[in-house]
Parts: structure tokens; sequence; C-alpha cells
């Protein structure tokens, strides 16, 4: 599976497209901005959620990936000012509302508990996005229409308000994780040096997918 299609998915899976990942694609960076302040427990914090999302089983999990890392560079590097911010304040609230389930943080939670809280945010998240994506309608249709009267190397891509902080969370864990060492190798199946192609290739139930 290549990345662009790796995005397809993601996109599909969290639904809607996966922020910043045409910059991913690209090797590219956002324009100038205040940096990401991510501590060490805002990397461990980040990695303990990837590995409720993906937890380890007979094969590494995401935590293994080094995924907090990967979010790291991701809002760095690929992220706007407006979505790096909602990223970074996400980091705060998802305590928040781990303390209001649970009484305590989410470093402090079990495995049951840290998966109930992901899965009530998933819906939050959910809704969040529908509602965004209806206030955000008239001003992208606003946008289209100024960029229409614009020659082409003037106009700019719209940016509406930044997706739910869970959401930025879930989409970076799948694509840190799948584009890792770990998850390319370990998870999915890696041919180093593929041999001829073969369309009749007998599939087991359980076979892993293929990496490529």
């Amino acid at each position: 599976m290549n990345r662009r299609d790796l995005l397809k998915q993601i996109a599909l899976l969290t639904g809607g497209a996966v922020i910043g990942g045409e910059l991913f694609l690209a090797g590219c960076k956002t324009g100038p901005k205040a940096a990401a302040d991510f501590s060490a427990a805002n990397i461990s914090l980040l990695d303990e959620v990837a590995e409720t999302i993906i937890p380890a089983t007979s094969t590494p999990g995401a935590k293994a990936a080094k995924v907090g890392e990967f979010m790291k560079v991701m809002v760095t590097d690929c992220y706007t000012q407006r979505q790096q911010d909602a990223f970074m304040s996400g980091i705060g609230e998802l305590d928040a509302a781990c303390e209001k389930m649970h009484s305590k943080s989410f470093m402090e939670c079990t495995p049951e508990q840290r998966n109930a809280l992901l899965v009530s945010l998933e819906k939050e998240a959910k809704e969040f996005n529908q509602k965004r994506d209806e206030a955000d309608k008239p001003l992208r249709e606003e946008h289209k229409k100024k960029n229409e009267a614009l020659a082409w190397k003037d106009q700019k891509e719209f940016e509406g308000a930044p997706s739910h902080y869970y959401t930025m969370m879930k989409q970076l864990t799948l694509l840190g994780f799948f584009t890792s060492k770990t998850g390319m190798t370990e998870t999915l199946r890696h041919v180093p040096i593929p041999g001829k192609y073969d369309g009749n290739l007998a599939y087991n139930k359980g076979d892993k997918a293929w990496a490529e």
C-alpha cells in the first residue's frame, strides 16, 4: 500500500481528509508559525492514546512504533497554526474529559477505562466535525467564488475550522503506525525484494495484509 492509498483509507475510517496529508506526501512544511511546545509528558500521553487505538497483540502496537514522536513532527511541520493550536489544546481537553469520566488522568487509567474514554470521544468528534462542516459550507462556497475570479497562481486553499482534536490524534496514529518500520514489517506483510506477480495467490483466513 502506498502512502496516498493509505491517506485515502484513513480518511474513510475517520470521516475526513487527513490533516496535513498533502504536505506529508510532498515532504513540505507549512509557513512560519509559533513552535508547538511538546513536553516529554505530552509525548508519553500521545503514545498511550495511540496504543489504545492500536494495541499490541501478537504484533507490536503503536507505542512500539513511537507514534507520539511522529505526531510531534507532523503537528510541527504539516499543521497550520489553527490546526496546531487545536491539537495542543486537545491534549489538555482529553485529560480533562478523562478526569470527568473516571476521576483520574488518562495515564492513571486501566486499558478498559482508556478504551471507554476514546469510544466516547469518537462519538463526540463525529458530531463536532459534522457541525463544523455545516458551518464551513457557506464560507467554502464564498471562498471558491473569490478564487474563480483570480489567476491560478493567486488562488488560495480554503482553510476551515480545525477538526476535533481526537480526529487529529486518530488520523496521526494510523498514519504514523502504518508508515513506520514496525507497522510495515511486523504488522503488515512485507517483501523487501518483490518477486513475480501472482494473481492467483492463495488466501488463508487471518493472513496479514500486504504492506506494498
